[in-house]
């Protein structure tokens, strides 16, 4: 348990990190939410195997993530948004 403690408390940690690299606003927002809620959502798991499932599943959306901030980053807009200035 404790071993998975820390590999679930590195994915919240890493999907965060992830969502501050979005150069948009309203993005970064989105993907900082989505990870909040989503492991407040999974926070009463109980069962090894959904804990299993969802961490993979936290996996992949991080792998998303990182190539969505890469994309986003090659088409960022040239002025800050409204919400950044």
């Amino acid at each position: 348990m404790a071993a998975a403690r820390v590999e679930i408390l590195s994915l919240f940690r890493s999907l965060l990190r992830t969502s501050k690299n979005f150069s948009d606003y309203n993005i970064r927002e989105y993907a900082k939410r989505r990870t909040i809620d989503g492991f407040h959502q999974n926070k009463n798991l109980s069962d090894p195997s959904s804990i299993s499932s969802a961490v993979s599943q936290g996996i992949s959306q991080l792998e998303i993530a990182k190539r969505q901030s890469i994309v986003y980053s090659l088409y960022a807009p040239k002025s800050k948004s409204v919400m950044e200035m």
